[in-house]
């Protein structure tokens, strides 16, 4: 199987479209053409990865975290990334990174904390902007049918739990053809009026070009008309973050314990108990200080992420819990979701899960 052909899956599983600006995801080292005869799934792709997919005989290491993250201007084995970069080319073995692009999936590493800890209801906690749009076009009643299941096979009309929505409308469309036209209703140069149907689809930006490629092939017009807009609306099914809640609250120290033991946490620093019963909790796996207004916000009554700082905790403001388990921790089940998708996948070699503890924080 050429790597080319499991980039797809990769990108069905966490699209590229979906990570953060900041971020460098996707395929960080490799040649698309490559065979490949195993994956590796890792958290960090460290030199002691890279030594464990050697061993194991896989040539694709697929990690959660981007061993390149900001650009290098030499690659001389002086420093952990490096080195880490330079075995990888060396031995022929591609690197791909998730990250971002599955925080901000729905059933990512967010709902895999949710997950863990056995909470329900969740939904995301800061929903992404700027991701929505909307096209409108214009066809006959005979075309419209197909137009529209064209636009939803290509990912239009994706709202919430729902597919193919649309909004139809009718009207009277008019236009003239000069000497090179050749229209599909009424002659060059003749004024024509016809019934028309107007379609009004949403999408998310990323898919734009594939959405404009299925318009222009099934729509019936020599000349199609429509239009695109941004849309300020939040996805509310794409974002950083979740918050879901107990079936049964529990005091601060159960909820901490619990926590701790289910996470499998070194230790867990918090804010200031303020004796309350914790039934909503809101999540953010890695560094998540900037969502604290976020979860007082949505009136969480805990809120669970990793590298705060001395006065991050400050924020909780005696009005939520703020908790810092850790920032491995807090992903700590990303890659195992990541292998079971693969399995499903990908049948026809193996994908493995990586023995190597690449937590770098380590508790006495």
């Amino acid at each position: 199987m050429k790597l080319f052909e499991i980039l797809p899956i990769l990108e069905e599983l966490a699209p590229l479209a979906y990570a953060e600006d900041f971020d460098n995801v996707g395929l960080l080292v490799g040649n698309q053409n490559e065979d490949i005869n195993g994956v590796l799934v890792c958290h960090d792709a460290l030199e002691s990865v890279i030594d464990e997919a050697i061993t194991k005989k896989c040539n694709l290491v697929v990690c959660f975290h981007p061993i390149l993250f900001s650009g290098l201007k030499k690659i001389t084995g002086k420093n952990y990334v490096e080195r880490a970069i330079v075995k990888a080319i060396k031995n022929d073995i591609a690197i791909y990174a998730i990250h971002t692009a599955l925080d901000n999936h729905q059933e990512g590493v967010n709902k895999i904390f949710c997950n863990a800890l056995g909470l329900i209801n969740s939904k995301v906690l800061i929903p992404k902007e700027n991701f929505i749009k909307k096209l409108i076009t214009y066809t006959i009643p005979e075309n419209a049918t197909v137009l529209r299941n064209a636009l939803f096979e290509a990912g239009a009309g994706r709202i919430g739990n729902y597919d193919d929505c649309s909004f139809n409308s009718n009207g009277i469309g008019t236009y003239k053809g000069n000497e090179y036209s050749n229209p599909e209703i009424g002659e060059k140069h003749e004024f024509t009026e016809t019934n028309e149907i107007k379609i009004e689809v949403t999408f998310e930006k990323h898919l734009e070009s594939k959405i404009l490629k299925s318009l222009f092939k099934n729509h019936i017009y020599e000349e199609v008309a429509y239009e695109i807009y941004a849309l300020t609306n939040k996805h509310q099914n794409i974002g950083l973050g979740m918050i879901g809640e107990f079936e049964t609250p529990m005091n601060e120290t159960e909820f901490l314990t619990f926590v701790k033991n289910k996470m499998q946490c070194g230790g867990i620093r918090h804010s200031a108990f303020i004796n309350k019963n914790i039934k909503k909790v809101a999540v953010l796996g890695g560094s998540g200080s900037y969502a604290i207004k976020n979860a007082l916000q949505a009136g969480a009554d805990a809120f669970l992420t990793a590298d705060l700082k001395y006065h991050q905790f400050y924020e909780a403001e005696n009005k939520l819990l703020l908790a810092d388990i850790g920032h491995f921790e807090s992903e700590r089940y990303t890659k195992n979701y990541i292998v079971d998708y693969l399995k499903e996948k990908i049948t026809n070699f193996a994908v493995v899960l990586s023995e190597e503890n690449t937590n770098p924080v380590q508790y006495f």
